[in-house]
């Protein structure tokens, strides 16, 4: 009496309007990849190929700032020449590779 009768919708409607429910989700998705995950996935490749490609005499810049020439490559340390000073330094923690001479021009 006081109650009304409730009907019950179907659940979802058809296949084409759930599709289209999650394409602006997927359209997101693709966008992401192309504009986030994909050059972040590239620098990394190129940062990999610099990394392999050191070789003694090379002039670099660390994470930390410090300038220097590289006296001896291993397998995953790099011994940096610094005014004269021998260090040493993973090889990740190498991020630049700059051009011969340009110790001499600082």
């Amino acid at each position: 009496m006081l109650i009304s009768t409730a009907y019950a919708q179907s659940a979802g409607g058809s296949t084409e309007q759930q599709i289209f429910g999650f394409l602006p989700i997927i359209l997101m998705f693709v966008v992401l990849y192309f504009l986030m995950i994909r050059p972040q996935m590239k620098k990394s490749k190129e940062h990999r190929t610099m990394l392999e490609a050191l070789k003694k005499g090379d002039e670099v810049v660390t994470a930390g700032g410090l300038v220097g020439r590289i006296s001896k490559v291993g397998e995953s340390y790099v011994t940096l020449d610094v005014a004269g000073t021998e260090m040493h330094f993973q090889k990740g923690s190498i991020q630049v590779l700059l051009p011969n001479g340009t110790i001499k021009a600082l």
